[in-house]
Formats: C-alpha cells, sequence, structure tokens
C-alpha cells in the first residue's frame, strides 16, 4: 500500500504548535508587564486569563457562595470544549504548552520512551477534581494549588522571576568584572525596567514542585495534564459531547500501533473502539504522522463514555468520602481561636473567611508588589491559608501610595482600591520594644522609624524621655510613641528600623479594619448588651 501522510493535519498540527507559542508568550509577556512601571493604576494585566478557568470559576463560586461577574467569560471556555473538545488544553493553556515542551525535549534526549501499551489508569485527576469541589461545599478552596494557571503564574512569581533577577544581576556584575560596561550597563537597566521581586519565603518548595512537575515529563508525556489536572477533568466530562470523532479508515490502516505510540495525552487512537475522546486535546498528531493518511476527524455529534478512567460508583462514593472527612480538617486550626500577629493581609482583603474561601494562591498581588512585602504563607493562615499573600515587613513594607495588588486578584479576594480609598485602610498596627528601641534602651537618638511614616499626621510621634544609660549617665533625647488610632500597619517602620536583627518596632495585625474581632483587647463579657 502506498503511504501518504495527510498534508491538512500536518498543517493543523504546526498551526497548533504556533497557537501554543502565542498563547504562552501572550501570557509570559503579561506576566513581565504586571509590574510598577510608573503609574498608580495596572493597563495590562494577566488577569483575564484566569476568568476563562471554569475549574476556578466553579470552585470560588461554590466555596465563597458568591458569583463574580468576570467569571462569565469561563462559560466561554465550556461552550469551546462542548463544540470542540479539549481544544483549550491542547491549544490554549500556557501550562499545557510547557509541559509539551519539556516532553519534546525529553523524546529528543532519549529521557522519554513512549509506550506501546500504556495501561497506567487516567483516574487521579478526576477524584482530585471531587475531592476540590466537596472541600469547596466546605469553604476550602483547594483550587489554587493544582489549577494550571495559578500552578504556573505562583510558580513564575515566586520561583522563576528570583532566578531570572539573579541571572541578570550576576550577569551584569560579570560584565562590568570583564570591562564590559555597556554591557553591564544593558543587563542592570533590563532588571530595574522587568521590577522582579528578588526574595520569596517558601521559593524553595514552590520551586523544587514546579521542577518536580517538569519533570516528571521525563516519565509520561504531558504527565500533569494526563494524571494531575482538575481542570483538564472538568473539561474532559464536557469534551465528550463535542462534535468531532475520531474516524479510522480501515481500508487505509496498516495496524503499525503509530498514533497511540505518539498520542501525547494517551488518548489511545487505536484500535478505534478504544479511543478515549475525555482525554483527546485534538493536537492532530495522530492524524498529522499516519503513513497513510488513515485518521480524520469528521463531525458527528454523539457522546462518547469516559474510558481509561474507572470512575465506578464504589471509586466515587470512596472518594467522596475522604473529602468529606479530610476537608474539616482544614478549619481545625487555633488561628480561628485568636487572630495570628503575623497574619497581615494586603489592603482590600476581605474578612478571614471569605478571604480564604475565594483566595486561589496564583501569587499576583505577591508579583506585583513593588516593595517584595507581600510573601506566600506558610504557617501564618493555618492549614488552608498555606501560600495565600501575606505581608511581611521586615521583607518590604506596603507602599503608601500603592494600590496594585488590589488591582490585579482575579476571583475578588482582595477587593479593588483607589489610591485614596487604600491610604485609609488599616491593615495592622505597630508596637515599640522599649527594650530594643535605642533611645529607651540605651539612650541614643534615632527618630528613623517617625522620619518614615507616610501617615499625616503623623502615626509615629516623638516625645522627650529620659534614660538611664548602660554607662550610669541619665541622657535625654526624643523617643518615638504610636499613635494606635492613626497607625495604618504599612511597615515601613519595622522595614527601616536600624536595630538589624529584630527590630525594635514590629507591626502586627491587630486592629485590621477587615475584621471585628481582631481588636487591641478582648471583648468583655456583657459589654454592648442592653441595659
Amino acid at each position: 500500500m502506498k503511504r501518504e501522510k495527510s498534508k491538512k493535519y500536518f498543517w493543523l498540527q504546526k498551526l497548533r504548535v504556533l497557537s501554543q507559542i502565542i498563547f504562552f508568550s501572550l501570557f509570559f509577556i503579561l506576566f513581565l508587564k504586571t509590574h510598577y512601571a510608573g503609574e498608580d493604576y495596572l493597563q495590562t494585566t494577566v488577569e483575564r486569563y484566569f476568568h476563562f478557568d471554569p475549574f476556578l470559576a466553579l470552585t470560588t463560586i461554590i466555596a465563597s457562595r458568591m458569583v463574580l461577574a468576570a467569571l462569565w467569560l469561563s462559560g466561554i471556555t465550556l461552550l469551546v470544549t462542548l463544540l470542540f473538545g479539549r481544544f483549550v488544553c491542547g491549544w490554549v493553556c500556557p501550562l499545557g504548552a510547557l509541559h509539551q515542551f519539556f516532553s519534546f525535549l525529553f523524546k529528543k534526549t532519549r529521557w522519554l520512551r513512549p509506550e506501546k501499551d500504556d495501561r497506567m489508569s487516567l483516574g487521579p485527576k478526576y477524584f482530585i477534581l471531587i475531592i476540590v469541589l466537596i472541600a469547596a461545599v466546605f469553604t476550602v478552596n483547594l483550587a489554587g494549588y493544582l489549577d494550571p494557571l495559578s500552578f504556573l503564574y505562583r510558580s513564575f512569581a515566586v520561583y522563576v522571576s528570583p532566578v531570572l533577577n539573579q541571572i541578570f544581576s550576576q550577569s551584569g556584575s560579570l560584565a562590568y568584572s570583564a570591562g564590559l560596561k555597556s554591557v553591564g550597563q544593558g543587563l542592570g537597566q533590563t532588571l530595574e525596567n522587568l521590577a522582579f521581586n528578588s526574595v520569596f519565603q517558601n521559593a524553595l518548595l514552590i520551586g523544587l514542585l514546579f521542577l518536580a512537575a517538569l519533570l516528571l515529563n521525563a516519565w509520561k508525556e504531558r504527565f500533569w495534564c494526563r494524571y494531575l489536572c482538575p481542570t483538564g477533568a472538568l473539561l474532559g466530562l464536557f469534551s465528550r459531547f463535542n462534535l468531532f470523532k475520531l474516524k479510522i479508515d480501515p481500508d487505509k490502516c496498516i495496524n503499525c500501533h503509530l498514533c497511540s505510540i505518539q498520542c501525547e495525552t494517551n488518548a489511545r487512537p487505536y484500535p478505534i473502539d478504544e479511543w478515549r475522546s475525555s482525554e483527546c486535546v485534538y493536537c492532530e498528531t495522530c492524524a498529522a504522522i499516519c503513513p497513510t493518511a488513515a485518521i480524520s476527524f469528521p463531525w458527528r455529534w454523539q457522546a462518547e463514555k469516559i474510558k481509561g478512567v474507572d470512575l465506578s460508583r464504589r471509586k466515587v462514593l470512596l472518594t467522596s468520602l475522604t473529602a468529606l472527612l479530610v476537608a474539616p480538617i482544614f478549619k481545625i486550626t487555633s488561628h480561628r481561636k485568636r487572630a495570628y500577629p503575623a497574619l497581615i493581609r494586603p489592603p482590600g482583603a476581605l474578612p478571614e473567611e471569605k478571604f480564604l474561601a475565594k483566595c486561589v494562591k496564583c501569587g499576583e498581588c505577591m508579583k506585583v508588589c513593588p516593595t517584595n512585602g507581600l510573601q506566600p504563607a506558610l504557617t501564618e493562615a493555618g492549614p488552608e491559608g498555606i501560600w495565600t499573600p501575606v505581608l511581611v515587613p521586615r521583607i518590604g513594607y506596603c507602599e503608601y501610595y500603592c494600590s496594585l495588588c488590589s488591582q490585579v486578584c482575579p476571583t475578588g479576594a482582595i477587593r479593588e482600591l483607589t489610591i485614596e480609598e487604600k491610604t485609609k485602610v488599616k491593615i495592622g498596627t505597630a508596637w515599640i520594644n522599649k527594650n530594643r528601641c535605642l533611645p529607651y534602651a540605651l539612650g541614643k537618638p534615632c527618630i528613623v522609624c517617625e522620619e518614615h511614616c507616610p501617615v499625616s499626621p503623623k502615626a509615629i510621634q516623638l516625645v522627650r524621655v529620659e534614660t538611664l544609660t548602660p554607662e550610669g549617665k541619665v541622657v535625654s533625647n526624643l523617643a518615638p510613641f504610636v499613635n494606635v488610632d492613626a497607625c495604618i500597619g504599612c511597615g515601613i517602620c519595622e522595614n527601616k528600623c536600624v536595630v538589624v536583627d529584630e527590630p525594635a518596632i514590629r507591626v502586627s495585625s491587630i486592629g485590621e479594619h477587615r475584621s471585628e474581632k481582631n481588636r487591641l483587647t478582648l471583648q468583655v463579657i456583657g459589654e454592648n448588651e442592653p441595659q
């Protein structure tokens, strides 16, 4: 039989690769542009990508019991999936494109050897989807940990951008050392324009998880998409109704199995009765490489069964029961009994319960913070709040005339604020440790915190005190005093304190506007009750 590949599907395959490059490049460019560039309000952000994500939309709506208007765009993704299958996974998803690229590299280096008959179950991502949705019923939003957009953006913000910062910085230093002043200046200017934040707590863990996800492609092609992605599972449930169905011409097929061996997502095109439409991302690889052009995708409206996944009633019930038992554990934390002092949320953050229900841990607010002050939480917010944003004043403060974090939140966990509104939002309160403050403890003059306080009139004021020095002398100096009613908790005083290891002035979350309970003193029983 004469062998002749399909030119139509060959060019469709090339078009799909071009589409992946375009959408990934757009995502990365928007990622780079999401920073302070001299204007108070951002013109372009990557936020819109998240609004097309139906998995984030569904979990956020269930967990928060609220509907965010912008999330209606996720309906477009579902409609496209109903009509064309998992087109978004194969042609649009930036994380899918990255996994495909690394799978391609691993195949070229022979690290990845596709199998003729891969019987590994594709069920894990469906069970992850069930667990996340049931957890959302308990207002526990776990979507951000494995959602492809949240995972990718958080990894880029917390791991990739500091790495790029180090590369540009070290390259600039080497260029100057080698006498290439112009090159060093160019690299320095580029680094300044990109405005990468250089320090993140938990960067090691987040970076290792990101690298592990990429390296798993050396074991199975697009491992994440096959076995872990809950968004892919959700789209897979809808894609079984799509218009395009696989067809193999039996007169042309030579039973070479090449289509199944090279299938990116183990959709198993051959034999035709084992084709898994819910796993097919319509990459057109099978049709493009078929040596006899036996494969095509004609229109046929017919619902397909979900194959390759054991979604038996027993397993679904067992997974649901596991989720019912595990989800409440995230709520069992001492943070619900009394406020945690280091849990300083960004200005505009919703009350903690609502904030956790909406936050998808994407890291957009951390990326855009001009001082690097917003960091991924680890223990500050309990198990439910891992990788949600917290302000760490020792790393960076909340810039007084900045509301960028409120402008980029894709789910409304941080409500959007104008500059005028933001300057009036109290996120915490500063406290002075007189045992470490230089004027109080050693009688040495220091008014750094008062000088940097941005509030008008100053929240940090100066009072004259007399101090007995270690030498036995009594000296008189001006010392700082915090007006707790005027302080907004921005943290610049703690950040700029000259006492290096543990600042003499610290900011805690107490007094934050978003909470009625996190006040200076516990409410007295009977207080505010009618007489």
